[in-house]
């Protein structure tokens, strides 16, 4: 089968792309942006990819057209294709029907952590030599692709709530059919197509009723949103965790201990690369999935010693001149504040300069900006990109006083983080885009 996707490099899509291919179909697609890394690891796999979505696309005739969820009504090859009553479906469907039908699918769903768990996940189903499939929304460090078909019943998916395309209004969720299913937390985001958390449990408690008696739901026992999710029926076995009186886990950041406990004490331990509370409750729930697939404890914490974290998550990006640059993917202030904790428990007393770009579409809105204070209360100096934002970040950032700045250049922004540097401080970026390559732009102008 030719399928032939629009939207083809965002990572979903993209990571759909690589799996068509694996299984044996001829794979085509466009996007507005085409550009490293989803590129390179798409031409890799040897898929043809054309720059827009123009209708003279339509002349490579092929038997499908699947429709990543970023395009919209109004553009010219959707048009095109819904004029000529062309063949076409969404990627969730999509993948549902041709790659997760019959396989024990193992869903990560939550506002927070879904890349990071489906990655350990992953991982130590990997390391038990069980060789899942996966599809993640990152390119997890342990394996350097961000989805792999896979030869075993298992596969790994991180289960995202967002839409599913402009013809499915939908979670994207709702469409895999999981058997084991992580639950991490829930709170209000996507503001662009949820009117209020509300709204996303309605979601969740979808996805709930997918689920069969025989499987497993991993959920947030902290969560009081999941606890009304799951009263609102469900008909599996639940597993909780972050359980004062349960499975939980506990550590130090600064000597990377990982400490898995329940009901009667400690269950084992391991010293791991990952560092805060979050990251620690991600692992307790992956811990707890792969556990339900027949992973031990002991096996499944060995494995997270070995764990490399994804790309983009604390990733290191240099070291000028003791001065430590990372990349972080958190956009949310819930999202920001646990990536400071973690990062502040590990480097104690030293100062930390986040950067942050309110990129996503909930914090383009200005839905959470007055969350943005308290959410880098543990930061010595804020520095933010202010540009395109429809609303004022300077008075947003006000209650931080002297310790914000806020440029509306990336340039400018660039050269005043530079002039505040000085050894010894941790510089860390917060994005859900590329940032303008400002991690480059930095490291360089530190270097001179």
């Amino acid at each position: 089968m030719h399928i032939h996707i629009l939207g083809i490099c965002g990572t979903f899509m993209g990571g759909i792309a690589q799996l068509a291919a694996a299984s044996g179909h001829r794979v085509t697609g466009c996007d507005a942006n085409v550009y490293p890394p989803m590129s390179d690891q798409l031409q890799q796999a040897g898929i043809a990819l054309t720059e827009g979505f123009s209708a003279d696309q339509l002349a490579l005739n092929p038997d499908i057209f699947v429709i990543g969820n970023a395009i919209s009504r109004g553009n010219p090859l959707l048009e095109a294709i819904l004029d000529r009553g062309l063949p076409y479906v969404s990627g969730p469907q999509w993948l549902a029907e041709n790659v997760l039908q019959g396989r024990w699918v193992l869903g990560v769903a939550g506002t927070h952590g879904k890349t990071t768990t489906s990655a350990m996940l992953a991982w130590i189903l990997e390391d038990a030599g069980m060789s899942p499939g996966f599809l993640i929304g990152g390119v997890p460090l342990n394996f350097g692709v961000s989805a792999r078909l896979g030869d075993t019943p298992f596969f790994v998916i991180e289960a995202d709530e967002y839409d599913t395309a402009f013809c499915d209004k939908r979670s994207k969720f709702i469409h895999y059919r999981p058997r084991t299913a992580i639950l991490n937390n829930l709170e209000y985001d996507h503001a662009d197509i949820f009117a209020d958390l509300a709204a996303i449990e309605t979601q969740f408690h979808h996805l709930v009723r997918t689920l069969p008696q025989s499987g497993l739901i991993v959920a947030n026992a902290a969560e009081a949103s999941l606890e009304r999710v799951l009263a609102r029926g469900c008909w599996t076995p639940v597993e909780g965790f972050n359980d004062s009186q349960g499975y939980r886990t506990a550590g130090n950041d600064a000597d990377g201990e990982l400490i898995l406990l329940g009901r009667d004490g400690e269950i084992g331990r391991t010293a791991w690369q990952l560092t805060g509370e979050h990251n620690r409750a991600n692992a307790c729930a992956a811990l707890l999935a792969a556990r339900h697939v027949g992973v031990p404890f002991a096996k499944g914490l060995e494995a997270l010693s070995r764990f490399g974290n994804v790309k983009r998550r604390m990733e290191v990006r240099g070291v000028v001149r003791d001065i430590t640059v990372y990349d972080d993917f958190a956009h949310h202030p819930t999202a920001i504040a646990t990536t400071v904790a973690g990062l502040r428990r590990k480097v104690g007393a030293a100062r930390i300069l986040a950067v942050l770009e309110p990129r996503s579409n909930t914090m383009k809105l200005g839905t959470m900006k007055s969350q943005l204070p308290d959410s880098l209360r543990e930061v010595d100096a804020a520095f933010c990109y202010a540009g395109n934002l429809g609303w004022d970040a300077r008075a947003a950032l006000a209650p931080m006083g002297k310790r914000a700045c806020v440029h509306d250049q990336l340039d400018t922004l660039v050269s005043a983080i530079a002039a505040a540097a000085r050894p010894g401080d941790h510089v860390l970026i917060m994005s859900n885009g590329g940032f303008g390559g400002i991690h480059d732009k930095l490291l360089e102008s530190l270097s001179s």
